[in-house]
């Protein structure tokens, strides 16, 4: 279970948000500018909240009461980004085993990196460079550097708009169909509402601070 409680001062309004979450996936829909960003970095840790208390997979990260703050790499949250982030002069599976290798507290070896390609379909993209793929191969790849570490909790944000409509469905599809065999928790957020309640478990919404 993860239990996410945040109080922070923001400029033009107070963050004030409580959402537990199991293996699912949860979309978080509010315009910009309306807090979606600050529940992000409070959870992974790149900033933190004035007061509250973040568990991930029943392991608190962070508490004010109790005076935890665990780092950022040892805090296990997977991120998808809109733009992929993929590393040009690396390889596919180096992408994807980054994390891995570059985290001594990651207890996580090769195996699972090519378990995770096996699921996503992409084991046979491995040796190729992202400039060699399509977009919603790249998209897949992304998923799997977040996977790749076991995660916590996995925070996709608009990881599908870069994609044309009909690459989108196909990943849509694939993305149904790893969500079956997915066990993580997933934060999903997109302005799509076909997207959202195609894909969600769950829709929330977010304005000013609040959920509605």
């Amino acid at each position: 279970m993860n239990c996410i409680e945040i109080f922070k001062k923001l400029n033009y309004f107070d963050l004030n948000i409580k959402i537990k979450l199991d293996k699912e996936i949860l979309v978080i829909q509010g315009p910009s500018g309306s807090g979606k960003t600050s529940i992000f970095d409070c959870i992974s840790g790149i900033t933190n909240p004035d007061k509250g208390e973040i568990i991930l997979n029943d392991k608190i990260v962070y508490s004010s009461e109790k005076n935890i703050n665990l780092p950022i790499k040892d805090r296990g949250v997977g991120y998808v980004f809109q733009n992929y982030g993929l590393f040009p002069h690396m390889t596919v599976k180096d992408n994807i085993m980054f994390g891995v290798k570059n985290n001594k507290n990651c207890q996580v070896d090769e195996s699972h990196g090519e378990y995770v390609m096996e699921i996503l379909k992409i084991d046979h993209l491995k040796n190729r460079y992202p400039k060699e793929i399509s977009g919603g191969e790249k998209q897949r790849v992304a998923l799997a550097r977040a996977l790749a570490i076991k995660p916590n909790i996995m925070i996709m944000d608009e990881p599908f708009s870069a994609l044309d409509s009909k690459t989108k469905e196909l990943v849509y599809k694939e993305f149904l169909e790893f969500k079956k065999v997915c066990d993580v928790s997933i934060i999903l957020v997109t302005h799509d509402t076909y997207e959202a309640k195609l894909l969600g478990d769950r829709i929330i919404n977010i304005k000013d601070g609040a959920l509605m």
